[in-house]
């Protein structure tokens, strides 16, 4: 029996068939359902609902072109894929897909990401840097057109700024007083290069949040940061020491310059005023040469014995030996003339010269 003979052959496909509706059978009652809606008879379309569907149809597909754009949104507006316009805040309307489409893009908004890496500095030491850079997307254009993935390139542009700072810098400078400075300076040459590559971002802020050493040589660069910090305070010791000895040694050198002056002038006094007394001398020694060396001979025993303690006495013809404490009397006359505010006198000269004549049997 042939397979599509009515009641032979396989009953079970036949019994399947009539009791799972055609998909054709399907399509073309929900078309005979619509068309009864809008006005056809028995299921056949007429012109008048061919229209009222096609009206519908095209509402519909005019609806999906609404769209709201907010306050912090910038909406980009793309015909066939190309730029068209750009949209403020609202409510929108747009010509439905496939002809346009809009790519809302948040301006307002201040992202940021934190970038760590390690780096050589100019003077060939090893830091890790953990930089923190927050941005926006300054223009929505740019940002969807000029350049592919542009946080991406945001991130390798971050990257290569902060090594180019880094590597113009000593580590004592980055791990100092030089942070602010090396972030202003990072902040500057990421905006420049994203501005070159019209990428519409704008960075408002870059941070350098931490730089240290590795920690691996952690240990080691804490000896180095002590020896610096030992010779950094040693220099200040000996410059303080520098600055007290130096002022005293040289006021030294100008008081002893001073006393050497002094002691030329008066040296030089001392060698004119003799030389004026010997002149003095000669002309009295040439008017009576017996008396003036009998003066000179009395002057120089007074110079000599003037200092003297000791006491020479001529006893010729007398038994009696005479002892005259002459440093007593001396000592007494010197503590009298301090008591009295005068000069001491140590005995005088007529004394002196007759008891070195020979006392009073002379």
């Amino acid at each position: 029996m042939a397979w599509n003979e009515p009641g032979g052959g396989n009953g079970s496909w036949n019994r399947g068939s009539r009791q799972q509706p055609d998909l054709e059978d399907l399509v073309r009652d929900t078309l005979q359902k619509i068309f009864g809606v809008f006005g056809g008879g028995r299921g056949q379309p007429t012109r008048r609902s061919l229209i009222w569907i096609l009206a519908a149809v095209l509402a519909l597909w005019a609806l999906t072109g609404l769209y709201r754009v907010d306050e912090a949104e910038r909406a980009v507006v793309l015909r066939f894929g190309e730029y068209s316009s750009t949209r403020g805040a609202g409510l929108r309307w747009h010509l439905p897909w496939p002809i346009e489409r809009v790519e809302k893009v948040n301006v307002a908004e201040v992202n940021k990401f934190s970038q760590q890496t390690r780096m050589l500095t100019a003077d060939e030491n090893i830091v890790v840097v953990d930089l923190v850079v927050q941005y926006q997307r300054s223009d929505p254009v740019d940002f969807l057109f000029q350049v592919r993935q542009a946080e991406e390139t945001l991130g390798d542009v971050s990257e290569s700024a902060i090594r180019e700072i880094i590597g113009k810098n000593d580590m004592d400078y980055i791990l100092g007083e030089g942070r602010s400075d090396i972030a202003e300076r990072t902040e500057g040459l990421i905006q420049q290069t994203l501005n070159d590559y019209r990428a519409g971002i704008g960075v408002t802020q870059v941070n350098l949040r931490d730089a240290n050493y590795p920690q691996q040589v952690e240990a080691a660069v804490q000896d180095a940061i002590k020896a610096r910090e030992d010779k950094e305070r040693l220099a200040f010791e000996a410059q303080a020491y520098a600055n007290d000895v130096v002022p005293r040694a040289r006021g030294e050198a100008a008081r002893r310059l001073q006393d050497a002056e002094a002691y030329k002038s008066r040296v030089i006094a001392d060698a004119e005023g003799e030389a004026q007394r010997f002149e003095q001398l000669l002309v009295e020694y040439q008017k009576a040469p017996a008396v003036t060396r009998e003066r000179l001979y009395i002057e120089a025993l007074e110079d000599f014995y003037g200092g003297a303690n000791k006491v020479l006495l001529e006893a010729e013809g007398s038994g009696n030996l005479l002892y005259l404490p002459v440093d007593q009397l001396m000592r007494r006359g010197a503590a009298a003339g301090q008591s009295s505010g005068a000069a001491p006198v140590p005995g005088s000269a007529s004394q002196e010269r007759g008891l070195s004549r020979g006392g009073p049997g002379s």
